[in-house]
């Protein structure tokens, strides 16, 4: 199977979010979808072991904030890579809370929505929720939707482990993709994110040609944060 292919499918990149007990969380997701226009209604996927999935399965309620194309990594690694059992995500991005104490964030967004969920289908690791959308808002409509093409190819960001599109790494490197570096590339061990020399990390301050061993020591994952003294050589 050439996993590859699957990058190929479309997907948006968006932040669920949902409340209970007065305890906001959201993650990063790319399976939300219409499923019906008449009532409005979207479906996402949510890994069980997510604690946003036990959170909607609790207040019945969640938001969808569509991320624009220019999102700062750092915001893909705080909702995507770091859980909410160890920080407080919202503590430090700007939000609003609806009347059903629903959370949406507002931070690098362009739209959002408020969802009240009406079924629940177990789907093995993931949950599908099902919801009437109660209210939106556009509030930038000149900016562009990420994409996880974009994300993907543009940003080398890989899918959060609990994503339902989740690829293990190697399984990507194994399938056949190509491409010489100068250099020994290194991959983080959170987000799979690969530093590969000929690219660098332009937004990051290192450009292009920069040898793994010469970026700065306080140098970053510019995808989930992670330490480059956490980075491990690749095999290849």
């Amino acid at each position: 199977m050439n996993v590859e292919a699957f990058f190929k499918i479309t997907y948006g990149l968006y932040v669920v979010s949902a409340a209970h007990n007065n305890r906001k969380n959201g993650y990063i997701a790319n399976t939300v979808f219409q499923v019906t226009a008449e009532p409005p209604q979207f479906a996402i996927s949510c890994n069980k072991d997510n604690l946003t999935a036990d959170i909607i399965s609790k207040s019945g309620y969640f938001s969808v904030s569509i991320l624009e194309k220019d999102v700062p990594s750092e915001l893909i690694g705080l909702f995507g890579f770091k859980s909410g059992k160890d920080v407080d995500k919202y503590e430090s991005v700007r939000h609003t809370v609806t009347k059903n104490n629903t959370p949406v964030l507002l931070e690098n967004t362009i739209a959002w929505f408020e969802c009240r969920v009406v079924n629940v289908l177990d789907v093995g690791s993931h949950l599908l929720f099902i919801a009437e959308i109660l209210g939106n808002e556009l509030t930038h409509a000149e900016k562009e939707p990420l994409t996880y093409a974009w994300y993907h190819q543009v940003k080398k960001g890989m899918a959060p482990k609990n994503a339902p599109t989740y690829i293990d790494a190697q399984k990507v490197r194994s399938s056949g993709s190509s491409g010489k570096a100068s250099g020994k590339k290194y991959e983080c061990p959170a987000c799979g994110f690969v530093y590969d020399p000929e690219v660098g990390d332009p937004e990051g301050g290192i450009p292009p040609g920069t040898p793994f061993e010469d970026i700065p020591d306080n140098w970053q994952c510019p995808v989930c944060g992670m330490s480059k003294s956490e980075f491990k050589p690749l095999d290849e």
